[in-house]
């Protein structure tokens, strides 16, 4: 473990009785925003998508002295319940977590973070709790077909007023640079753009460029 933070595990209900299997990781050396917390929300679970995937970029935070939480929506490694198409049912789960948050360990404000489908799903849940304070998208699936399963969840976070930031690759396979452009016109609030050059979705996914985004994340925090 590194010396720079300490990880805790914990078990979140949801209000349907869901367990989810969170990770909390608390820096040793707290920075100067400590009421901020970073929740940060998986890849697809039906596709393997899981908590530990984003390990390398919590990590990091922590030791930049932001507490980061990672945990897996239902039916994803050790949590229960069943995963869905959509991931509707896995908002629930991304505000369970956040409320639990708010009341156990102080998390004042919030900074949801989601992955590829894990983008749509905290983005669904921005408005829905009162403490997320903005929005980092990696590597949102807008493109035609994965919008097919989650185009739902589009309106939610594009009419959220809260400050959002949409991290890509140039070569993301699942959305292009115009589509996102595109989809972004109808955003309101603060809205800013980090396009990753020559990147593909699966490889802004991969550790390779977890220092990279963790980076961009804490600039994007700065600027808040």
């Amino acid at each position: 473990m590194s010396p720079n933070f300490k990880v805790e595990f914990c078990s979140v209900d949801s209000d349907e009785g869901v367990k989810l299997h969170t990770r909390i990781f608390k820096p040793r050396n707290v920075g100067d925003d400590e009421n901020l917390v970073i929740v940060l929300v998986h890849p697809f679970s039906l596709l393997g998508g899981c908590q530990a995937l984003l390990k390398g970029i919590a990590s990091e935070l922590a030791c930049k002295g932001y507490t980061a939480v990672t945990f897996d929506t239902r039916g994803a490694g050790k949590s229960t319940g069943r995963a869905t198409l959509t991931g509707f049912s896995e908002v629930k789960d991304v505000i369970a977590v956040c409320r639990w948050l708010s009341q156990n360990i102080d998390a004042h404000r919030i900074l949801l973070v989601g992955s590829s489908a894990g983008a749509p799903i905290a983005g669904s849940a921005v408005d829905q709790v009162e403490q997320v304070v903005g929005y980092v998208s990696l590597g949102y699936p807008f493109g035609l077909m994965a919008s097919i399963l989650f185009g739902r969840h589009h309106k939610a976070i594009l009419s959220s007023p809260k400050p959002k930031l949409f991290v890509m690759g140039t070569q993301d396979g699942f959305t292009s640079v115009n589509q996102l452009k595109k989809k972004l016109k109808s955003a309101v609030g603060r809205t800013e753009t980090h396009l990753i050059e020559g990147v593909s979705h699966f490889q802004m996914e991969g550790p390779d460029y977890d220092s990279q985004v963790t980076d961009i994340i804490c600039n994007f925090i700065s600027s808040m």
